[in-house]
């Protein structure tokens, strides 16, 4: 082999070296099929050897702004580790994802504001998502079968979503959205929910155990599919609508358990059977039928369990409490109903529940 010496080595590295970058973009773009529309770039399918994937910001010097629906989905996983999408990429397509069970870590970019249906569906190693404040817009079931997933992590400044202890919400917290699939085995819905999405827990395996509070109306189609591990849904109220005849569908042993002095129950509760919930103390139902002033007297249902007695006492202040029996009370099949047409009589009236 010839040698070079001095001036000479040096100018041809400084040949080479241009080529090298020239051909780096070549390799990368050869990873993907694209359309061009209106200047821009989508990516329509991933054809690369897997592993970590770096989406590039341009091609051809337009830049790329979505990745298409189903571009790197696969029912044989492509072995994609790790996905960068570059601020370019406004909108990630349906099912743009779906099936890649390799995928544990995606850097979502910070002008996104779309994420399809399906986009991450069943990814089970991916493991934390944090959506920008530019996503206005999640499709259902965008992280469904995500075995893996801890949280989904809202940036505090979006307008569409939030997030409470890695939970995806709407942005006034009145809507359960979806529950990661990977994150802890018993869960209590937070007091400002009023609905649980479709799906929103669906085909969740480390779920075992799930408290849903009063505050929940309705429940929708599909929320509990699929649940393989769930053995307790615990009501804290009265029955909320269902959108759908399939809530609990698929392989569960849940049962559904609910207060005593609560409605709406019957033997079956969106397929699993129920139960009596009798709680360790007795409990004040801040709603439901006869609550507050009922024909001059102030009222409400004592829940606990079946035959005991509850005493009621009242106080006209909690700063310096002065608490009194009114009453005592058997829990007649759990519950029994108090009545005080003596409330008029005081400015204001406080209500706690001790056994005897």
């Amino acid at each position: 082999m010839a040698a070079c010496l001095g001036s000479t080595c040096a100018t041809r590295l400084l040949l080479l070296l241009p080529l090298l970058l020239l051909a780096l973009p070549a390799v990368l773009q050869a990873q993907f099929t694209y359309t061009t529309n209106n200047g821009t770039i989508t990516i329509t399918k991933y054809t690369g050897p897997g592993g970590a994937v770096i989406i590039p910001e341009t091609i051809n010097g337009l830049p790329v702004t979505s990745v298409g629906d189903g571009a790197f989905a696969s029912w044989s996983d492509p072995g994609v580790t790790s996905v960068t999408i570059p601020d370019s990429v406004t909108s990630i397509g349906n099912s743009s994802f779906e099936m890649c069970y390799s995928l544990s870590k995606v850097t979502i970019p910070t002008n996104l504001a779309s994420i399809g249906a399906g986009a991450f569906y069943f990814c089970s190693h991916l493991t934390d998502v944090a959506i920008p404040q530019s996503t206005t817009n999640i499709g259902s079931e965008a992280f469904i079968g995500c075995a893996s997933l801890r949280a989904i992590m809202v940036d505090a400044l979006n307008s569409a979503y939030s997030s409470v202890d890695g939970v995806l919400l709407n942005k006034s917290q009145t809507k359960l959205i979806q529950y990661p699939g990977g994150k802890a085995a018993s869960y209590t819905i937070p007091n400002s929910v009023t609905s649980i999405g479709e799906r929103a827990f669906a085909v969740t395996s480390s779920l075992t155990n799930v408290t849903i509070v009063n505050s929940v109306t309705n429940i929708g189609d599909g929320a509990f599919d699929s649940c393989k591990n769930l053995k307790g849904v615990y009501f804290g109220g009265n029955a909320p609508g269902l959108g759908g005849s399939s809530v609990f569908t698929g392989d569960t042993s849940a049962i559904v358990y609910y207060l005593p002095g609560t409605t709406g129950w019957g033997t079956a509760f969106g397929g699993p059977p129920t139960a009596l919930w009798f709680l360790p103390n007795p409990l004040i139902l801040p709603s439901g039928p006869g609550f507050g002033v009922q024909s001059n007297a102030f009222g409400f249902i004592i829940s606990w369990a079946t035959n005991l007695p509850v005493v009621v006492e009242a106080s006209t202040s909690l700063a310096n409490p002065t608490w009194s029996p009114v009453s005592t009370n058997t829990l007649t099949s759990g519950s029994a109903y108090f009545s005080d047409p003596q409330w008029t009589n005081y400015p204001v009236r406080f209500y706690r529940l001790r056994s005897p």
